[in-house]
C-alpha cells in the first residue's frame, strides 16, 4: 500500500467517526459520564437513600409541587390535609389532650426545604400559619433573589409571594366574586380567574404565566396588570370556545384531535430559548408556543394511553368496582399522561422529562424533535417504583426529583447512572 492511500484510509476512518460523533449529538448526557441507552435516552437509578427523614415527627403527605432553586435545594409542598387517621396517631393523642398515642406522626409545615444530602433547612405554611394560606395547595417556585412563591387550586386561593422565611411580601389576588363558579365557563374573563393553582414565573420578562380553563394567561409579576393570553395552537382568547370539548370512546388509540386547549392543563414551562411548554392531560399533549403567544409544535406523550378528555376516554362508565372515597372526593380512573414536566438544565436543555401519573413513570423526550426516548419508572410501592407521580423538578447534577400524591405520599430522587457505575 502506499503512503498516499494509507493517508487517504485514515482520513475516511476519522471523517466516520466524526460523522458518527457528530449524529450522536442531540442524544448527548444530561451531564458529562452519564449512560446513554440505545434509543439516546440518559439513564437514571433511583437513589434509595434521600430524602432523610423527616424531623419532629412530621408525616410525609401528598407532594403536590416541586422546586430545586439556584442553590440546589429541593423545596416542595407536604400537602397535610391528605393525611390519613392512621398516620397521625401521635398527633391524635395530643389533640384529645392526652399523650402521644404513638411514636408517629403529626402534620407538620406544608412547605419544606431540603438540602443536597435530605436534611431540612427551612420548614414553614400550613392552615392557620397565614390567613391567605392555600387550602388545595398545587404549585411552589422559587426565584433567584430567593423569594418563594406558592399557590392553591381553590377559587378563594391565589399566589402569595413570600420572603425565603416566610413573610407575605405580595398577594396576586384576582380572586373571584362568589357568584362567578356557578357562571357558565368565560375564557374571555381576565379580571379575576378561577383557579389560578398552576402557574409559572418567567423572571425574564417579569411576568406570571397561569393556565386555567382552556387558556394561558400572562400578568405583570410586580403590579397583576393583565398582558395577554391566548389558547390552544395561539388562538386569540375571543375564538376560544366556552363549552366543553366533546369526548370519545377509547378503543386503544388517541384521541381525536382538537385545536383547543383540552383540560385539565397541567403544567407550564419556560426554556431558556424562550419556548413555552403547556401540558394538556386531556390530550396525552404538550404545545410548545413563544412567549407571544405563536404556536409552534405538538409534541404527544403516550398518545394512544387513555386520555382525561370525555372521562378517561369513556373508561369511567366500564369500571366494576365502585369508586374509592379519598378525603372527601371521588376517583374512578387515573388517565392521561402529562402531569408535570421539567426541562433538563444542561446549558442546550436537550430533554423534556414528563412525570405521568397514569402509567406511573417519568417519560424522556428529546426537547427539539418532540421525540420520545424512553421511560424510567414503573408501577409500585418499592424504591425506583411510582403512585401517582404528580411533581417533578430536576437540579444542576442531573437529579430528577419526583414527588407522589394519592396514596404514593413521598418524593424520591434518581440519579444520573454514570459510565463504570455499579
Amino acid at each position: 500500500m502506499t503512503r498516499a492511500k494509507a493517508c487517504a484510509g485514515v482520513v475516511v476512518v476519522l471523517c466516520a467517526i466524526a460523522t458518527l460523533a457528530t449524529s450522536g449529538i442531540g442524544y448527548a448526557q444530561v451531564v458529562a459520564g452519564q449512560v446513554v441507552d440505545n434509543n439516546g435516552a440518559p439513564q437514571y437509578r433511583v437513589d434509595p437513600f434521600w430524602p432523610k427523614p423527616l424531623p419532629n415527627k412530621w408525616s410525609m403527605q401528598q407532594i403536590v409541587g416541586i422546586f430545586v432553586d439556584h442553590m440546589d435545594h429541593v423545596w416542595f409542598l407536604n400537602r397535610g390535609r391528605s393525611a390519613l387517621p392512621i398516620e397521625l396517631a401521635a398527633e391524635a393523642g395530643v389533640v384529645a389532650g392526652g399523650p402521644a398515642a404513638a411514636l408517629c406522626c403529626v402534620r407538620g409545615p406544608e412547605l419544606i426545604e431540603m438540602d443536597q444530602q435530605g436534611n431540612v433547612v427551612n420548614a414553614w405554611g400550613g392552615p392557620g400559619y397565614h390567613p391567605k394560606w392555600p387550602t388545595q395547595l398545587q404549585t411552589v417556585v422559587v426565584d433567584t433573589k430567593g423569594f418563594v412563591w406558592v399557590s392553591g387550586e381553590a377559587n378563594e386561593d391565589s399566589i402569595l409571594k413570600f420572603t425565603r422565611e416566610g413573610k407575605l411580601v405580595w398577594d396576586f389576588d384576582h380572586r373571584p366574586p362568589p357568584e362567578a363558579a356557578k357562571m357558565p365557563e368565560n375564557n374571555q374573563e381576565t379580571r379575576y380567574i378561577l383557579n389560578k393553582g398552576r402557574f409559572q414565573l418567567d423572571e425574564v420578562a417579569n411576568e406570571l404565566y397561569i393556565i386555567n380553563q382552556k387558556r394561558v394567561q400572562i400578568y405583570d409579576a410586580s403590579t397583576g396588570a393583565y398582558k395577554r393570553g391566548w389558547g390552544g395552537h395561539g388562538m386569540p382568547l375571543s375564538e376560544i370556545e366556552n363549552g366543553p370539548i366533546s369526548g370519545y370512546k377509547w378503543n386503544g388509540g388517541p384521541p381525536p384531535e382538537e385545536k383547543n386547549f383540552v383540560p385539565t392543563l397541567h403544567f407550564v414551562e419556560i426554556s431558556k430559548d424562550r419556548r413555552v411548554y403547556i401540558g394538556e392531560r386531556g390530550q396525552n399533549r404538550i404545545q410548545v408556543f413563544t412567549t407571544e403567544g405563536k404556536w409552534l409544535q405538538d409534541i404527544y406523550v403516550s398518545p394512544n394511553s387513555p386520555a382525561q378528555r370525555g372521562g378517561c376516554g369513556g373508561l369511567d362508565a366500564g369500571i366494576k368496582a365502585p369508586p374509592v372515597q379519598i378525603v372527601g372526593t371521588f376517583t374512578q380512573s387515573i388517565c392521561g399522561t402529562t402531569y408535570k414536566m421539567i426541562i433538563s438544565k444542561d446549558p442546550q436543555q436537550k430533554y423534556l422529562f414528563v412525570a405521568d401519573a397514569h402509567n406511573d413513570v417519568v417519560w424522556t423526550i428529546e426537547r427539539q424533535s418532540g421525540k420520545t426516548l424512553g421511560y424510567f419508572g414503573g408501577s409500585g410501592r418499592l424504591a425506583g417504583q411510582m403512585t401517582f407521580p404528580n411533581a417533578i423538578g430536576i437540579d444542576t447534577f442531573a437529579n430528577i426529583y419526583v414527588g407522589e400524591v394519592d396514596f404514593g405520599k413521598r418524593i424520591q430522587r434518581f440519579a444520573p447512572v454514570r459510565a463504570g457505575a455499579r
